[in-house]
Formats: C-alpha cells, sequence, structure tokens
C-alpha cells in the first residue's frame, strides 16, 4: 500500500477488538513511520486521513498529547514532544485547517498544575 492513500473507513460502532477506536482509525492501515514522524511531509498521508476520521476525537482524548509528550500524528494534528507542530495551510487538508484543540493539563515544563 502507497503511504499517499488512505485504507477504507471502518465503523467505529461495529466491535473492532479489544480497542474499537484504535482499529477504527483511519490511520490503522499506515506506516507506523508516518504516524509516529515528527516530519511534516512525512505525516502528510496521516494528517490526510485524520481529515475524514471517524474516531478523530476519541484519538486527541485517549491519547492526550501534550498530557504525554507525545510525538507523531493524533487527533488531525502533529505534535512533537507533546506540542502542536504549526503546519502550512497548503500541506493540510481544508477539514483540518480551523480544527479546535482540546485543553492541555499538562503542567509547564519546570512548574505544577497547582
Amino acid at each position: 500500500m502507497s503511504t499517499d492513500t488512505c485504507p477504507p473507513l471502518r465503523r467505529y460502532d461495529e466491535p473492532a477488538g479489544p480497542v474499537g477506536w484504535q482499529t477504527a482509525a483511519a490511520c490503522a492501515g499506515l506506516p507506523p513511520k508516518a504516524v509516529f514522524s515528527k516530519k511534516v511531509k512525512e505525516a502528510a498521508p496521516v494528517l490526510r486521513a485524520c481529515a475524514r476520521c471517524p474516531v478523530r476525537r476519541d484519538c486527541e482524548r485517549i491519547v492526550a498529547p501534550a498530557d504525554n509528550w507525545f510525538d507523531g500524528v493524533c487527533g488531525g494534528r502533529l505534535y512533537r514532544s507533546g506540542r502542536p507542530v504549526e503546519i502550512p495551510a497548503h500541506l493540510l487538508p481544508a477539514a483540518l485547517i480551523a480544527l479546535p484543540t482540546l485543553p492541555s493539563t499538562r503542567a509547564p515544563r519546570g512548574g505544577s498544575l497547582a
């Protein structure tokens, strides 16, 4: 399978194994190297898949990239060390350009939440 194509959509309401949201994700068949890439061009096929993913919100909520210093694509965004990376609009599908972010609960580096 080419990294420029997306796997077929799966129905989220159908049983998909022990971790249904992961197997229902549009990126499920894409190479892990692209999903966990820190580079915009390498992650582009995954970002395109996110634009039509039925579990995009679940992905961002469960992975909680900011809380886990996540590297890669999650919920339609590219993260490095849990921080969203700004991506030029011409590289994003229109469905992801104005995507709101979930609030972060991660403390600033060297700080605390209290």
